[in-house]
């Protein structure tokens, strides 16, 4: 028997004899990093470009928040919906739906059920559409299918196994707002939380590509209705239908400590007792499966952005870098769980996270579409967004490289 519960002990950055990062707590171990003369990584030096470009302040930021409330206002009227707003019951979602409404605008929020979600993230969701009086679709996936699919990625022994969800609600999102003939979907990823995160260490959840690529390979269910979408109909909506996704964190002054401290106020939001309380899954994804099978700690990542962000200090990432993802005994009852979910024993799913990685890209793939290291992908990115100007070719031409290689 395989026992589970003794993971691979998660080494402090440099304690290997690795070069650290003099800004942040990324170091050498990681794929794709590079030093310049002053010790910074490139990621450090992405994610300070994307600081000054990417999110607003003072009198810049209120014009442009408030260029982007007249467009979907206006896009609105007759509708009855300004926009679109993805609603995980997280913070940084929750914290949009709440403050989307306090701005005026009508929000359409949806929810993808994938089987996972955490009673608390239920309860919060439920408080926040009563609180603010806003519609909610919540699409349920069949569950047959998405367990197949998460056994698939499983086998397959990539990186990635939260793709499965994502490219799921990456899918939904459009078709709803295409549906109700919504221009712009609101999300709430944001530059001040998640300006870092090294390329090899995740994959592109918008690949429908590798998804059926794997799922050929591995699947054993037929796929009638999870919701999966090819690069070319991702193209009609981004360019084509000219759908604009609007990160509105980007253009507020958030603090994740405030925005918690608000929706508990106003919305009688309840916290997660620890990161990604919302989904079991992603829970497990994060803090065992990719410590585990791929070495990796994405709260290096997370800690290195809200250094460079200026909301935690170097100091203070190293201390909570020392503290476990879990306790022996937490281990053993989320592996149960996940297990039994997936029908697997706890041997099984030992045994196939056991497996030699493999790369996204050894299966079929688009990968060349999202590769955040192409210039043309950059600059797509801001025509996706409304953001598009000359003056940004310049800008992005300029702009450091998210990965050495």
């Amino acid at each position: 028997m395989i026992d589970y519960t003794v993971t691979r002990p998660l080494p402090l950055p440099g304690s290997k004899g690795e070069r650290v990062c003099t800004r942040t707590v990324m170091d050498a171990s990681i794929p794709g990093v590079s030093f310049d003369a002053e010790g910074v990584c490139n990621f450090a030096r992405r994610a300070e470009w994307r600081l000054t470009h990417e999110r607003f302040h003072g009198a810049e930021r209120d014009e442009r928040l408030g260029v982007w409330l007249s467009r979907m206002k206006q896009a609105g009227k007759g509708r009855p919906y300004d926009c679109l707003i993805g609603l995980s019951g997280g913070v940084d979602s929750s914290f949009v739906a709440m403050k989307v409404v306090e701005l005026g605008l009508r929000p359409l929020a949806v929810h993808l059920d994938n089987g996972w979600n955490s009673e608390l993230a239920v309860s919060n969701i439920e408080k926040i559409v009563r609180s603010l009086g806003i519609d909610l679709y919540t699409h349920v996936i069949d569950w047959e299918e998405f367990k197949d699919l998460q056994r698939c990625y499983f086998r397959a022994s990539v990186i990635d196994l939260e793709c499965v969800s994502d490219h799921a609600i990456n899918t939904i999102l459009p078709r709803i707002a295409n549906r109700h003939r919504i221009g712009h979907l609101i999300i709430g990823t944001n530059v001040t939380s998640e300006s870092i995160l090294p390329p090899k260490w995740g994959y592109d959840k918008r690949d429908g590509r590798n998804l059926i690529s794997i799922h050929r390979k591995f699947g054993t269910v037929r796929l009638n209705s999870y919701p999966y979408m090819l690069p070319a109909k991702l193209f009609y909506y981004l360019f084509i239908r000219r759908l604009m996704t609007v990160p509105i964190l980007n253009y507020l002054d958030y603090n994740k400590t405030a925005a918690l401290q608000g929706l508990a106020e106003k919305l009688q939001w309840r916290p997660y007792p620890r990161k990604h309380g919302e989904n079991r899954f992603t829970r497990f994804f994060q803090e065992y499966y990719l410590p585990t099978k791929f070495g990796v700690d994405k709260r290096r990542a997370h800690f290195s952005s809200l250094i460079v962000a200026g909301e935690m200090t170097r100091d203070e990432a190293f201390e909570r870098l020392k503290q476990p993802l879990y306790t022996e005994e937490e281990l053993r009852e989320e592996f149960e769980y996940v297990a039994k979910k997936l029908d697997w024993s706890v041997d099984e799913l030992a045994a196939v996270i056991a497996q030699p990685p493999k790369q996204h890209t050894d299966y079929g793939n688009a990968a060349w579409m999202f590769d955040h290291n192409s210039r043309l992908v950059q600059l797509a990115r801001y025509v996706a967004k409304g953001e598009f100007s000359f003056s940004r070719i310049k800008a992005v031409w300029k702009a450091p490289l998210e990965s050495a290689h």
